[in-house]
C-alpha cells in the first residue's frame, strides 16, 4: 500500500513540473516548446483528468504562435529582401508542421468549462509552393553569380552548400545538379603529398606504402583531396612534405642480471622422541611425526635481450599559390624490443614459480633493423593521421 501511495505522488510531482514548465514556456514567448510539450503528453491519453491543463495550454500557445508567425512572415514579404525567402518558407513549413501535429488529436475536450478546444487551421499548401518557387529561384541565381565571380574556393563552398540545399528542396531544377559538380571540383583544395627521406638509413618500402596510402587513415573531409601520385595538368594548392630527419637504432644488447636464490624445502620426516629416546605417540596412540627441512641454493641467471629503434620527422604544408610554409608538426616514434629468459645452476627447487616460468623461454633472434624502423612506424601512422585531422586549410 505504501509503493502504491509513493508512486501515485511521484506521478502526481511529476504531472505538476510538466505543467509548470510548459506554462513557463507559454508565458516567455516560447511557443514551440509549449505546444510540443503539451502535445508530448496529451498524446498519451487526451481524455485524463491531469492533462486538461495541457489541452488548455496547447489551444492558447497555438492561436499565439500562429498570430506571431503570420505577422513574421508578413514584415518578411514587406521588407522585400530575396534572402528573406528560405525564413518565409520555413516559417509556412512550421505552420504547416504543427496542425499535422494537432490534427490526430481532435477533438479536445475542455470538461470543466463544457467545451471543445478551439483550433482554427489553415491551408498553407499554395504559400509553402509559392515560398518554395521563389527560394528555389534565389538559391539556383545566387549559386550562379557565386561560379561566375568566384575569387576565393570558399566561393564555390557556398555556391556548392545553396545548390545542394536547391537540390533537396527542388530535386532537378534546371541544371543545379551540373553546377553543383562545377562547384564541388572547384572548391576542393588539392594536396599534393610527397615523402623524402634525409637519413642515411633505408626506409622499408612497404612502411612507405603504408604511410602514402591514406585511404586507410579514414579521412572524409569533404573539401580536401591529397594525392600520392601527381596527376598531369592538375593545379594543386598544397604541398604536404613527410620528411625523415633521423633514424636511430641501437646496438643488439644482452644484459645478464644474476639472482642467488636459497630456500628450506621439507625433506622427509622423522619419529618424535623423548629423553630416552622413546617414540612419542599422540593421545590415540599414533607416533608424532616431525619434518625434516633442509637448506637448498640456486644460482639464477636472468638475461635480457634488448634493441631499440627511433624515427624522427616533420610534417610540413606549403601553400604553392603563396609560395609560402603554413604549418609544419613533429613526427616521432619509438619502438623497443624486450624479450627475457632465464636458466640456473644448482637445486631448482629453490626457485620462485615466477623465476621458473622464465625458464621455458630461450634466446631469439633480434629483428633486423629494417624491422625495427618499419614496427616504429607503426606508431607513425598514427601520428600521421592524428595531424591530417587537426591540419585545416582555407
Amino acid at each position: 500500500m505504501k509503493k502504491i501511495l509513493l508512486y501515485s505522488v511521484l506521478v502526481l510531482l511529476c504531472s505538476c513540473s510538466g505543467v509548470k514548465r510548459t506554462q513557463e514556456a507559454l508565458n516567455t514567448g516560447n511557443y514551440d516548446r509549449a505546444i510540443q510539450r503539451a502535445i508530448d503528453n496529451i498524446a498519451e491519453n487526451k481524455n485524463k483528468k491531469g492533462n486538461q491543463p495541457f489541452i488548455a495550454m496547447l489551444e492558447e500557445a497555438y492561436k499565439k504562435n500562429t498570430e506571431r508567425e503570420l505577422q513574421h512572415i508578413k514584415f518578411l514579404k514587406k521588407d522585400g529582401n530575396p534572402a528573406n525567402f528560405e525564413e518565409i518558407y520555413t516559417t509556412y513549413s512550421r505552420l504547416r508542421s504543427i496542425q499535422q501535429q494537432i490534427r490526430p488529436l481532435l477533438p479536445l475536450q475542455l470538461f470543466d468549462e463544457n467545451r471543445t478546444a478551439q483550433f482554427t487551421f489553415k491551408d498553407y499548401d499554395n504559400n509553402l509552393l509559392a515560398a518554395k518557387d521563389k527560394l528555389s529561384v534565389y538559391l539556383y541565381d545566387n549559386a550562379v553569380s557565386l561560379l561566375e565571380n568566384a575569387v576565393y574556393k570558399a566561393d564555390y563552398r557556398k555556391a556548392y552548400q545553396d545548390l545542394k540545399y536547391l537540390e533537396e528542396l527542388n530535386p532537378n531544377f534546371k541544371d543545379a545538379v551540373q553546377k553543383m559538380d562545377i562547384a564541388y571540383r572547384k572548391g576542393i583544395d588539392y594536396v599534393m603529398v610527397e615523402m623524402n627521406n634525409r637519413t642515411n638509413k633505408v626506409i622499408p618500402v612497404r612502411l612507405e606504402e603504408e604511410l602514402l596510402n591514406l585511404n586507410t587513415f579514414g579521412l572524409n573531409d569533404l573539401w580536401t583531396e591529397y594525392h600520392t601520385n601527381k596527376i598531369t595538368d592538375q593545379e594543386y594548392d598544397y604541398v604536404m612534405e613527410v620528411a625523415f630527419q633521423d633514424i636511430n637504432i641501437s646496438p643488439e644488447q644482452i644484459n645478464e642480471r644474476q639472482i642467488i636464490k636459497e630456500k628450506q624445502i621439507k625433506d622427509g620426516f622423522k619419529y618424535a622422541r623423548d629423553q630416552n629416546g622413546n617414540v612419542v605417540k599422540d593421545s590415540l596412540g599414533n607416533k608424532i611425526k616431525i619434518d625434516n627441512f633442509k637448506t637448498v641454493k640456486a644460482d639464477f641467471y636472468q638475461f635480457t635481450q634488448f634493441k631499440s629503434a627511433q624515427v624522427t620527422g616533420v610534417v610540413s604544408f606549403t601553400d604553392l599559390r603563396k609560395q609560402q610554409q603554413i604549418n609544419q608538426y613533429p613526427l616521432a616514434s619509438e619502438f623497443v624490443f624486450e624479450h627475457v629468459y632465464a636458466n640456473y645452476d644448482g637445486d631448482k627447487r629453490a626457485l620462485d614459480n615466477d623465476l621458473i616460468s622464465l625458464l621455458q623461454l630461450a634466446r631469439v633472434p633480434f629483428p633486423s633493423n629494417e624491422q625495427m624502423v618499419y614496427d616504429a612506424g607503426e606508431d607513425l601512422k598514427n601520428n600521421l593521421k592524428n595531424i591530417l585531422k587537426r591540419q585545416q586549410f582555407n
